[in-house]
């Protein structure tokens, strides 16, 4: 089966790039109601890499 080039289409990317800003909002508002879940997953990663580095 042979790729053929997308075409164009202005209202499609439009409204992807709508979405994508959607997300992206939602994402920094999730965030901002749960700091300290965020902290704690961050101190997670950080003791996690140094476990892993100190062998």
């Amino acid at each position: 089966m042979a790729w053929t080039t997308p075409r164009l289409d202005p209202d499609r990317s439009r409204r992807r790039l709508q979405l994508l800003a959607e997300l992206a909002g939602a994402r920094t508002v999730r965030q901002r109601e749960r700091p300290q879940r965020m902290r704690t997953e961050r101190l997670r990663q950080l003791i996690a890499t140094r476990r892993r580095i100190a062998g």
